[in-house]
């Protein structure tokens, strides 16, 4: 199967997982040459608070897209993809993280999806987090899941 589109979703937590998901990003785009559109999801009151530190001013366009744009999750991301040589693209989504990367997987008719998670204890190890797990059991795509500890 042929790579051309590569979603790469991150949301709220996934400051700390930045260097784990551009690394597995660019190791699988970089050699098909596919393009990454790097989404940040987004709840209505994360979208909300995020906007308001935003500072945007009165009569700019803000757009889901364009707070993603801004978004310091995003720029680190862009950093390490265009050093790399990446073409991506970025878009911004609101709703539930689950539900909403299993949208923009289809929508950007992704390939494959790259979504990051964290280490569970040893009662959590049997069950992914909601997110992932919605992402994992609905996706359009193959999903690749990125633990933060690798």
């Amino acid at each position: 199967m042929a790579i051309e589109n590569l979603l790469l979703a991150v949301g709220p937590t996934d400051d700390q997982r930045i260097e784990p998901l551009a690394r597995t990003a660019t190791d699988i785009a970089g050699p098909a040459g596919a393009t990454v559109t790097l989404a940040h999801v987004f709840t209505r009151e994360e979208y909300e608070d995020i906007a308001d530190n935003l500072g945007f001013e009165e009569g700019d366009e803000v757009t889901a897209d364009v707070v993603a744009r801004r978004h310091a999750t995003i720029r680190d991301l862009e950093d390490h993809l265009s050093d790399a040589g990446v073409d991506y693209g970025v878009r911004g989504h609101i709703g539930e993280h689950g539900e909403s990367i299993v949208a923009l997987a289809d929508d950007v008719n992704a390939d494959i999806a790259v979504v990051g998670g964290r280490k569970r204890s040893p009662a959590g190890k049997a069950v992914f987090g909601s997110t992932a797990q919605t992402v994992l059991l609905s996706a359009p795509c193959p999903v690749t899941f990125v633990r933060s500890d690798h």
